[in-house]
């Protein structure tokens, strides 16, 4: 009891080592992972595809509510794995999003390492505390999200790139690992930026003739562990092989655009922050030294990357993560060399910015589980039609611990430069914690398709043959499916014509799209989600 008093009076210490830093990067790790419905868009559809292979057995290949999907499969292997070892003690959907906690965890693992191999031990704790400082990485790094597979084989490839001369041993199959994992995660276009940058790093390294090598032992092994998924798909399903690797090369196909460029260069100042602005300060700061590996390494990724993106991509914030990690490594010289003045200002923004939206989270509980102040209850209500708050004690009391770890921060961090960007870090995800741990079940309310998909099973009849459908998304059908067990069928197929039962979704404020389908089908139920009029679902019978 007298240590953990003198813990409490000490506070935290500062450059953060050891378990310290490993309880704070495991803070951000299962920060928000919990708790919540699969929202709407990528993770629905994420955890849809894994719920099915899991369900089905259909490991091979994934499929989302029952069609073909052309993705590769790793993200959907783990997530199905994570299912299957814990969907016992978790809702499925919860022990699916798991695997994204896996992933973020070794992109701060890879991270770490790069920054102590470029910049030494003392500086390597800021690099994975500026990638999970990012703002265009929070939300992202907690949903179902093949791409972060992506982020832990840039974050690995660095470190292994960084690591080429001195360390041959471990830099040849971490290499070979991020090259197979990027592949099978998220396909060949993201894969590009690691090949592409082996032949910068081969002539930074002081021994080139020992970093050819260790390269080529990385990509063999890269082969080794990648080629059987395709050449097995190829084997027992070749027109899905084919299907697969054309969608892989159709962004191929698109000529370079400069203001693709331009729009995703254009979202790095807020998406990137503050990783951004700290990365050009070590840029300024460092501009004699450009030519040094510790600089001129991540540069080059970065460079590769932008480029890559306005190629294959169109702006948008799930392929912009790809930016985050070599931005991270090369914002964290810059992140510890600032200067007392703006450091200190910097460390006042994040303390008196995340303590104002404290605030703010806590009155909007109070007015959904107490109903005070009145005026911002029925507010709430009106933005999602029908929601009912009730009071939580285990949120509550989850909530008055966080906000008091908060303020302990605050009152005993010492001065370090590091005190700035821990701050940062760790008041971001301390917010998100407690908005997604207070005032989740209003969010779900209207992100989930939960309500809308348990409310058609009802409608529907337990005998029924088979469902069509009519112009729902990826999301929706993934929503159907794993909520309601339902894979409806696309209507203009055979299979789907034959139909009886009709599920239809349109704008719900423009006449055309209300009508019925035909003069032999008869609506049987309509609905949304709670306060989104646009997707109005309706349910036909012939």
């Amino acid at each position: 009891m007298p240590e953990f008093l003198a813990l409490i009076r000490r506070g935290i210490r500062l450059p953060p080592s050891g378990w310290t830093l490993a309880a704070m990067l495991a803070f951000y790790v299962l920060a928000g992972l919990f708790g919540r419905d699969p929202w709407k868009g990528e993770d629905a559809i994420h955890i849809g595809t894994a719920w099915h292979m899991l369900q089905h057995g259909q490991w091979l290949a994934p499929e989302l509510a029952g069609r073909a999907f052309h993705e590769p499969p790793l993200y959907y292997w783990s997530g199905a794995l994570g299912g299957l070892l814990f969907g016992w003690l978790l809702p499925a959907h919860e022990a699916i999003r798991l695997a994204s906690g896996l992933w973020i965890t070794l992109t701060l693992l890879g991270l770490y390492y790069a920054g102590r191999e470029l910049y030494g031990p003392d500086s390597a704790a800021a690099s994975p505390l500026l990638l999970a400082g990012s703002l265009g990485l929070l939300v992202h790094a907690h949903d179902a999200q093949p791409m972060l597979i992506a982020l832990a084989a840039y974050a690995a490839a660095l470190g292994a790139l960084s690591a080429l001369g001195r360390k041959p041993r471990l830099a040849a199959p971490l290499y070979g690992a991020a090259l197979a994992g990027c592949l099978l995660g998220t396909g060949i276009a993201p894969t590009l930026p690691l090949l592409l940058i082996a032949p910068a790093a081969l002539w930074l390294a002081e021994d080139r003739r020992q970093a050819g090598r260790t390269l080529a032992l990385g990509l063999g092994l890269a082969m080794l562990l990648a080629l059987p998924w395709p050449l097995l798909l190829l084997a027992v399903e070749p027109a899905r092989f084919h299907a697969w690797l054309a969608t892989e090369l159709a962004p191929f196909a698109t000529p370079f655009s400069l203001s693709g460029l331009g729009r995703f260069s254009a979202m790095l100042p807020w998406f990137a922050f503050p990783a951004m602005p700290l990365a050009a300060w070590t840029l300024w700061t460092r501009r004699r030294e450009i030519g040094r590996p510790a600089i001129l390494l991540p540069l080059a990724f970065l460079l590769l990357t932008l480029l890559l993106l306005a190629w294959t991509y169109r702006p948008r914030e799930i392929p912009a993560l790809l930016l985050l990690p070599p931005l991270a490594l090369l914002a964290t010289p810059g992140a510890l060399a600032l200067r007392r003045g703006a450091a200190n200002a910097f460390d006042w923004f994040a303390m008196s910015t995340f303590s104002l939206f404290t605030a703010v989270v806590w009155v909007c509980w109070s007015a959904m589980a107490l109903g005070w102040p009145e005026r911002l209850a029925r507010r709430i209500v009106t933005l999602r039609p029908g929601f009912v708050g009730h009071f939580d004690l285990l949120a509550l009391l989850v909530g008055l611990l966080v906000t008091a770890w908060w303020a302990w921060l605050i009152l005993t961090a010492p001065r370090s430069p590091y005190r700035s960007l821990t701050h940062w870090t760790l008041g971001f995800t301390m917010l998100w914690l407690l908005a997604t741990t207070l005032v989740t079940p209003w969010f779900d309310y209207g992100n989930s398709y939960r309500p809308v998909a348990e409310a058609i099973a009802r409608a529907l009849p337990e005998n029924r043959s088979c469902v069509a459908e009519r112009g729902l998304s990826d999301t929706q059908r993934a929503s159907l499916a794993y909520f309601a067990n339902i894979e409806p069928l696309a209507e203009n197929t055979p299979a789907g014509k034959a139909c009886d039962w009709l599920i239809t979704v349109g704008d719900g404020r423009r006449q055309a799209q209300t009508q019925p389908p035909g003069a032999e089908w008869q609506k049987v139920w309509e609905g949304s989600r709670p306060g989104i009029r646009r997707d109005k679902f309706r349910l036909f019978r012939r």
